[in-house]
């Protein structure tokens, strides 16, 4: 494969250490990304619809799931921003108080059907502080996790702070560490709060700006007494059902329907789908083929990022290849080695590189590959790798 001089392939990836806000959009190859960032992850059917329609007026049409259960609106220009902003707040999609370093904070993860459980107050609490003005800074990948349902369905998805149950009442734990630290629903946040100023103040973020507690601590930090896990949360329990969509994809007009079908709030989750805890009529959506309803599908199990020529660091295109993962396998094709579709290991990752296609079983889009293959000769030579390695 040949490369002009400046292109993407003769460059190395470019690691911003954020995520795109809607106050604070990222610029991409098909304009900006704005992300939104639902209260409590969820959205009435009328949200929903609503949202459809600013990303046909707005944006390209076309929404995505993010593995922090936010929906991202792609392909909007600086001057359909404001409008976008006016209509994500008309929808109480966005808080016009917050700044763009207020509204980056607010990367909480919350567990999907957790009707009951005394997760609102808990988010709201803890929305509330980390908008506030004294809130720690925080690298902007940093998140929290909510995760209080008695069957936690969180504990292997990012977050560097994590609010679980724990045989009737909650545990703070940071990441990396097999215990929390016991404590009750009223006293949660506030630990949270000094759990993560220690982080910051313990030498946790890098002179980059970036950092994760569970580096942190494998590095040797250690926890004060006062902050030390001494309860194990809750045994993980199984998935909430999940209506996928392929590569986390929605177009507007599938938006739609979702929401006059769902039978009630839909609730997203970060395993690129929504978790419709009412009475969905599934009938009604069997027929469109947006909808991945059979958890079995192999389009459950593929991961892609927009690749070219969406995005301006990949090096060749990636859900267009038409490629699917073997039963019961994942499948991860990446345009470059940031690996942003799929930050963790994958059966079978395809990283796009200068010298060509990196073949890595078992791995991330940065790790070290087994081969590396032309484009032309991906197909013959995955149909043998695949087989020699059963995946």
């Amino acid at each position: 494969m040949s490369a002009m001089p400046d292109s993407p392939a003769n460059r190395r990836p470019v690691v911003k250490g954020w995520c795109p806000g809607a106050l604070r959009p990222m610029a991409s190859g098909d304009g900006l990304v704005v992300r939104v960032r639902p209260p409590l992850a969820l959205l009435t059917p009328e949200q929903a619809s609503g949202l459809a329609d600013l990303a046909q007026a707005q944006g390209s049409g076309i929404l995505q799931l993010t593995n922090r259960a936010n929906l991202q609106i792609r392909g909007v220009t600086e001057a359909q921003l404001s409008a976008l902003q006016d209509g994500l707040v008309a929808l109480g999609l966005l808080d016009p108080s917050l700044d763009p370093l207020a509204e980056a904070r607010l990367n909480i993860l919350v567990a999907p059907g957790w009707s009951g459980q005394g997760t609102p107050a808990l988010w709201t609490a803890l929305r509330q502080a980390l908008a506030a003005k004294d809130a720690p800074r925080l690298p902007g990948k940093f998140g929290f996790a909510l995760d209080v349902s008695g069957q936690p369905c969180l504990q292997t998805e990012s977050a560097d702070i994590r609010i679980e149950s724990a045989q009737g009442r909650v545990v703070v734990r940071a990441d990396g560490s097999a215990l929390g630290r016991s404590t009750t629903p009223g006293q949660a946040v506030d630990l949270v709060l000094k759990m993560a100023r220690w982080f910051a103040f313990s030498g946790g973020i890098g002179p980059d700006g970036r950092g994760r507690m569970r580096d942190h601590l494998a590095r040797g930090a250690v926890l004060p007494p006062a902050l030390a896990g001494d309860t194990a949360p809750d045994e993980a329990g199984a998935r909430p059902a999940t209506t996928g969509f392929d590569f986390g994809l929605i177009e507007a007009p599938a938006l739609r329907h979702l929401a006059r079908n769902a039978g009630g709030n839909l609730h997203l989750t970060p395993w690129r789908g929504v978790h419709l805890p009412g009475a969905p009529d599934l009938a009604a959506l069997q027929g469109d083929p947006a909808f991945l309803l059979n958890p079995a599908a192999p389009r459950h199990r593929r991961f892609a990022c927009t690749g070219v020529p969406g995005c301006p660091q990949a090096i060749g295109p990636t859900r267009d290849l038409g490629l699917l993962p073997p039963p019961g396998k994942t499948l991860h094709i990446s345009g470059c080695a940031k690996g942003c579709a799929h930050p963790g290991p994958a059966d079978l990752t395809l990283t796009w590189t200068a010298s060509g296609i990196a073949v890595i079983p078992g791995g991330r889009a940065c790790d070290p590959a087994a081969c590396i293959v032309p484009p032309a000769a991906l197909a013959a030579t995955l149909k043998e790798w695949t087989h020699a390695a059963s995946v």
